[in-house]
């Protein structure tokens, strides 16, 4: 879902409601980033931070939501 919210790189091929179809003007002012793959992300997030600046964040929810029943 993150992805759609996002958009198409190539924000002409974007579609309107999402962040890059509606505010980006070129592929290299797309103006968001958005990982394609949760080992890119992990792997991207240590380019930008430190591991003491990550917080492990956890919603009052989660455990509600993520429950086996």
């Amino acid at each position: 879902m993150g992805r759609v919210m996002v958009g198409a790189t190539n924000p002409l091929a974007a579609g309107p409601g999402s962040i890059r179809g509606d505010y980006a003007v070129s592929i290299g002012r797309n103006i968001v980033h958005a990982s394609d793959s949760f080992e890119s992300a992990t792997k991207e997030i240590g380019l930008w931070f430190k591991p003491e600046e990550i917080a492990n964040y956890k919603t009052a929810a989660w455990d509600w939501i993520m429950a086996d029943n």
